[in-house]
């Protein structure tokens, strides 16, 4: 029954496109442009009605293609038809941006299978137990921090409901809050580098993919930011809804020797530590379980030093300021000219200095005002060795004294050629003083409360969190960065999954088998849903249906909030019939030639649909996300009630893209500060 109404939803919307299609569509002077728009509509229910969609898009691009070329030339039409597919499918094949997506998936499936996530999960709902909705809080991060690394959202959503699920429902959660944290949180995989989708909108639309991860990393923990703010509120309002955590969930067994320091000596580890110490032979622990405890203890103490380091470098780094005493402005050489000679008074007998000028030396004039007879024009003669006074203008820069210091500046000036370690540091700022600080009050607070249980806590965080956020961190850091191209830093992230499937005793023949199966699997439909979409866009420009778009838009007179707002909205309502695959291929090269235009930023833009594509995983009849999350959970759980949980979601998601219009600097100030956009 529930299945039946999700299918009169479905047939519903297929009735009124092609409803709309046939009232409004000029039967009677059909023109190429109208025949585009009836194999855009055609191509929407074809898909809906379940036919492959990159085969879809294939069969009606070439048909169409023919009616375009035998609108011209009947006679050749077959042959250009077949011409454009060979074209196309080059053009396609030879993107070597592409290279990377069989790199990031078969990365992801590593990962997967490398039995990280369920002693992630673990850890978090251990170390955030005393927050309210700690079960839901712990399965949004696990879901950003498993996206980051695989990118993969069935993978995300399939594991995280065999483990979230389950102890969230056993804890007293509501159904659809639960469904909704899953959904919600698998799919943050599509947004948070490194994503296929940014991936797919780059070569469609010709934006840099490094920018768009750099792009794309804030506004994914700030999306994950809103849906961990909006269950912790509804936690604490209605408690009912996210229990806390049982007591007997939270108790975790201690290794002998810390139980025993913990009783002997004390429950905090530092002390215990000291205090095991001076009475080891008492306690009968030996000074190697003493000492490695200890390392453990004050690996944060030892991040926070590198950090305080870090930042006091940074803070007083000196500033390399190139001297340019006796360099000319371009432009303004006579006057910096007559500046020098006001300086200097009255020329040196038998000195002559030649001028410059933007484009080289500048050619010397017949006769100076002495009389004295200039050098030919077909070259400037060096002034003698000797006449070490008056140097040229164009001295090296690299001998030049650095000038005094301005009254009232603590900044020195640094002259070329110096070294670092020469160079005077500047005084380190306040906001150094703030943060060292308040690193340190933090660390005290830390310890004081670091109990021996919660040492056992960040132990398993250890195991879990740290190294996958280190394969991430080498991923990420090497595309944004600029130290890798992002085909090369999907390698990276290869060889780093099989190294992490190795180090946890899951790299066998099966694994390998079945991750490379799936990567082939899913690496061959993304690559087939571009050759379909090239040639489906080509036969729609041969057509004219973009240009009729174009002068239908542009005929609105609209404002550029007014066309972002149009083209948004236009983007969410396909994310309920379609999946962010056909919307990339199908409708972005439609609206990326009106950007120029209207004066909208492509990259932007990308970030906008990026985070608006979040809604194609969770809105119903095509929710994909909820359809995994069925298959996986308890006959109770029905679809409705995943559907239910997703919609408040869903709004977060659109006071999200809200928020990023309205502060776009979430989204463009890091591709700013490293590629100067």
């Amino acid at each position: 029954m529930k299945i039946r109404k999700e299918l009169h939803f479905g047939f519903a919307l297929m009735a009124a496109i092609l409803l709309v299609t046939v009232i409004f569509m000029p039967w009677g002077n059909l023109q190429n442009g109208h025949l585009g728009l009836l194999m855009l509509s055609l191509v929407v229910v074809a898909i809906m009605l379940g036919f492959p969609t990159a085969f879809t898009l294939m069969g009606m691009g070439v048909f169409f293609a023919w009616l375009a070329y035998r609108s011209g030339n009947p006679e050749i039409a077959v042959r250009q038809t077949l011409d454009l597919m060979v074209q196309r499918t080059y053009a396609v094949m030879s993107n070597d941006v592409l290279i990377s997506i069989p790199l990031f998936v078969f990365m992801g499936y590593l990962v997967e299978r490398a039995n990280l996530i369920a002693k992630l999960f673990r850890a978090l709902e251990l170390a955030l137990a005393r927050l309210p909705g700690a079960l839901a809080v712990a399965t949004l991060v696990t879901c950003a921090i498993f996206a980051t690394a695989t990118g993969i959202v069935g993978a995300v959503v399939t594991l995280m409901g065999l483990l979230a699920l389950p102890a969230m429902l056993k804890s007293g959660y509501d159904v659809r809050l639960s469904a909704g944290v899953i959904t919600a949180g698998g799919c943050l995989g599509i947004l948070i580098p490194p994503s296929v989708m940014l991936i797919v909108y780059g070569a469609t639309a010709g934006v840099s993919v490094v920018q768009l991860y750099a792009g794309a990393f804030f506004p994914g923990i700030m999306l994950a930011g809103l849906y961990i703010l909006y269950v912790i509120i509804v936690a604490k309002l209605r408690p009912h809804l996210a229990p806390p955590l049982p007591m007997e969930e939270r108790h975790i067994d201690l290794p002998p020797a810390n139980e025993k320091m913990r009783d002997a000596v004390s429950h905090r580890v530092l002390p215990g530590l000291v205090g095991a110490w001076k009475g080891s032979r008492n306690l009968g622990i030996g000074s190697g379980v003493i000492v490695k405890q200890g390392v453990i203890a004050l690996l944060p103490a030892l991040a926070l030093v590198l950090f305080l380091g870090l930042a006091w470098h940074i803070a007083t780094k000196p500033v390399a300021r190139v001297e340019t005493t006796g360099l000319v402005e371009m432009g303004g050489g006579e006057a910096v000219a007559a500046d020098e000679e006001s300086q200097r008074g009255p020329k040196a007998e038998g000195v002559a200095e030649p001028e410059e000028e933007a484009e080289g030396v500048k050619e010397p004039p017949a006769e100076d005002e002495e009389g004295v007879k200039e050098p030919p024009a077909d070259g400037v003669k060096e002034p003698p060795a000797e006449d070490a006074k008056a140097p040229p203008a164009s001295a090296p820069i690299n001998v030049a004294a650095p000038p005094a210091p301005s009254a009232g500046k603590s900044t020195p000036a640094v002259a070329a050629g110096m070294t670092a370690e020469d160079q005077e540091r500047l005084p380190v700022p306040f906001w150094y003083w703030v943060v060292f600080g308040v690193s340190i009050a933090s660390a005290i607070g830390f310890y004081s409360i670091f109990t021996f249980v919660r040492l056992e806590v960040f132990k398993m965080l250890l195991g879990s969190f740290f190294p996958l956020a280190l394969m991430i961190l080498a991923v990420l850091g090497s595309i944004v960065f600029g130290l890798a191209t992002p085909t090369e830093a999907a390698a990276i992230g290869s060889a780093g999954g099989l190294v992490l499937a190795a180090a946890y005793k899951q790299l066998n023949f099966g694994v390998v088998k079945e991750s490379v199966f799936l990567t082939a699997k899913t690496s061959a439909m993304v690559c087939w849903l571009f050759v379909g979409s090239s040639i489906f866009s080509a036969a729609f420009a041969l057509l004219g249906g973009q240009e009729l778009v174009e002068k239908w838009v542009l005929s609105l007179d609209m404002t550029p909030l007014q066309f972002l707002l149009l083209s948004q909205f236009i983007i969410f309502i396909l994310g309920w019939p379609l999946e962010w695959t056909e919307i990339i291929v199908i409708f972005m090269p439609i609206f990326i030639p009106l950007l120029t235009h209207f004066n909208v930023d492509p990259l932007f833009f990308g970030l906008l649909v990026a985070l608006n594509l979040q809604t194609a995983f969770l809105s119903p009849p095509v929710a994909m996300a909820a359809f995994y999350l069925k298959g996986v959970s308890p006959p109770h759980v029905t679809l409705n009630q995943i559907f239910a949980g997703m919609m408040p979601f869903m709004g977060i998601q659109v006071f999200a893209l809200f928020l990023l219009y309205l502060f776009p600097d979430v989204g463009m100030w890091l591709p700013r500060v490293l590629y100067g956009n």
